[in-house]
Parts: C-alpha cells; sequence; structure tokens
C-alpha cells in the first residue's frame, strides 16, 4: 500500500509490546517478537526435558508433556508418552491430528497397522480409535500436533469427556501445582 504525503515521515514506536509476554526458563526459549509491537507472539523452542514433573498423566501409564497452546485456532502440540500396557482411551477429533513416532511402537485396536520410530501418522475428522501399546514395548513417545478438541467416547460413539485447550491447561495447572513445578508453569507454553 503506498503511503500518502502525511504518513511517510511518521515514525512509530516499535519496541513496545501489546500484551504480555509468556514466562521463560530452561524448559522453554524464545526471544521477543519482531513484530511484539503489533500484538505477535513470540515463537517457542522447548528443549528435551531433564524434570520429569513437566510430564502430565492423563491415564494409567499415560502421560503427555505440552508443546504449545494456541489459544486462536484450539490446536496443541504434545509429545504424547505411554509406557507398556498402557492405553489412551476411545476418542475422535473433529479435526486432523498429525503425529511422528519418535520412539517405540503403537496401534490403534480399530486398525491393522503398527505405527513404529520414524513413521508419520495422519488421522483425518471423525476417525474414531482407542491408542494402545503393548507390554512387549517399555515405551513411545509420539509427537502430536493436535488441531482442535479431543472428543473421548463410550462404546456407542456417544461422547463422554471433551478435552480442548481450556480443559489441558486447567489439568496441567493442577498436576504442576500438586508435585512443586507451580500452577504456572504452564503459562509459558500458551501463545
Amino acid at each position: 500500500m503506498p503511503e500518502t504525503d502525511d504518513l511517510a515521515n511518521v515514525e512509530i514506536d516499535t519496541t513496545r509490546m501489546i500484551g504480555w509476554l509468556p514466562p521463560k526458563s530452561e524448559h522453554v526459549l524464545y526471544d521477543p517478537p519482531v513484530m511484539g509491537h503489533l500484538g505477535m507472539k513470540p515463537e517457542l523452542v522447548v528443549p528435551e526435558p531433564t524434570d520429569e514433573r513437566i510430564w502430565v498423566e492423563i491415564e494409567p501409564n499415560v502421560c503427555f508433556r505440552p508443546l504449545f497452546f494456541d489459544m486462536n485456532t484450539g490446536g496443541h502440540g504434545e509429545v504424547l508418552r505411554v509406557r507398556k500396557g498402557g492405553v489412551l482411551s476411545k476418542h475422535r477429533h473433529p479435526s486432523p491430528v498429525h503425529g511422528i513416532v519418535l520412539k517405540g511402537r503403537w496401534h490403534y485396536l480399530e486398525h491393522t497397522w503398527v505405527a513404529e520410530t520414524g513413521s508419520y501418522v495422519f488421522e483425518p475428522p471423525g476417525e474414531v480409535h482407542t491408542l494402545t501399546v503393548t507390554d512387549d514395548c517399555e515405551e513411545m513417545q509420539t509427537v502430536f500436533f493436535i488441531l482442535g478438541p479431543v472428543l473421548y467416547t463410550d462404546d456407542d460413539g456417544t461422547v463422554v469427556h471433551v478435552e480442548d485447550n481450556v480443559g489441558l491447561i486447567e489439568h496441567c495447572k493442577k498436576a504442576y501445582k500438586l508435585n512443586g513445578l507451580g500452577e504456572d508453569f504452564v503459562d509459558q507454553f500458551i501463545r
């Protein structure tokens, strides 16, 4: 857009931040955003954790560690860790999900394929599945980019629980308060 003569010589303060900057720690790294004066949130670098307390239990033998919560789109990124014999209850997604297996292997009870280390998995909206790790696999870790809520269902397909960013953040706050990291620990993952 060409500037008019009146605007050509007007300078604006590009150092002023709109809004807030999330907390920073050795668990989350970032630089101030280039366009913070326009409300841009900072990028996010989440190193591999050295503190076991970062993992949040959601079911027996099933934990996740947050990578980010996008409060504009409702999506989030996580590393899901399931130890041998662990099961993530039957659920479906109204939005796509992308996954990359970092370690181990897992499968869905409803399918014949197995996702192993290095595999990429795409889950289309509406897909219903139950994630399982067999007893002969010590542990699997998969990065998931979940682009909306998770709808947990009963055997008849009726939704019994909706897991969205608000609920996940509240769950993390409680877990981190209980384990000594503090309920605000999760705030560094929110964008």
